[in-house]
């Protein structure tokens, strides 16, 4: 079965279908079906999530078309806008055009694990990230102390330290 194939697996009504089809993805990687096993991250099944959860891990920087998805999901809480962050960080200097986008999950996200992987996304795109700088900043005051400390060390990786 192609990725393609597997990744509409992710979809199926049927637990044990969507379970395969992480288990599958895990074992030969994720390519192109990046997106939906960052969708897949929020499964109601527990091993599903795990599964999803493994075969984003092992995998390195994902296809750079993926990224206008990826900047879409960095809207959601939890673990799928967490992955989007990660995996747009692992694109590194690549992510440029999706600064935007990571600084508004900085400044607006509601689940602190994706603002603060969002500003470690931000300080792996460097200097072209400069467009976030002032959510960075802003975070870098906020009550969170791992925030505050990702959005610091990223301003100065940008070249905007206070």
């Amino acid at each position: 079965m192609d990725a393609d194939s597997i990744a509409a697996e992710l979809k199926s009504p049927e637990v044990a279908r969507r379970r395969a089809a992480a288990e599958s993805l895990l074992h030969e990687g994720g390519g192109l079906a990046v997106i939906p096993l960052v969708m897949a991250c929020e499964d109601a099944d527990e091993q599903v999530r795990e599964a999803a959860n493994a075969a984003l891990e092992g995998l390195g920087p994902p296809p750079r078309e993926v990224g206008p998805q990826l900047a879409t999901a960095l809207q959601r809480p939890g673990l799928a806008g967490y992955w989007a962050a990660t995996l747009l960080g692992r694109l590194g200097t690549a992510a440029s055009p999706w600064s935007r986008a990571l600084g508004v999950a900085v400044a607006e996200n509601r689940d602190s694990s994706v603002r603060q992987r969002a500003a470690w996304a931000l300080g792996k795109i460097g200097p072209q990230a400069i467009e976030a700088s002032a959510a960075l900043e802003a975070a870098s005051r906020d009550a969170d102390a791992r925030l505050a400390r990702l959005a610091t060390k990223a301003l100065q990786t940008i070249g905007r330290a206070r």
